[in-house]
């Protein structure tokens, strides 16, 4: 079997390659796009992570604080 024939048809990162590469402009759209949309899934989930990994220990999660002993 020849490689040409199996790469006539292109493929998926073949076609994304022809699409994001074909300008620069596209190219920096996309790489800045994606550096920003990468941050904020990564602040997302380093976040529901501390979240989940500090239940309990949160100044929301215990309801005596700010609150003054009562003298009866």
């Amino acid at each position: 079997m020849n490689s040409a024939g199996r790469r006539s048809g292109g493929g998926l990162f073949e076609g994304l390659y022809r699409v994001i590469m074909r300008r620069n402009s596209v190219y920096v759209t996309f790489i800045i796009a994606g550096a920003f949309l990468g941050e904020r899934a990564v602040d997302y989930g380093v976040h529901k992570l501390w979240e989940y990994n500090n239940v309990g220990k949160r100044y929301e999660d215990i309801s005596v604080l700010g609150q003054r002993p009562s003298e009866e």
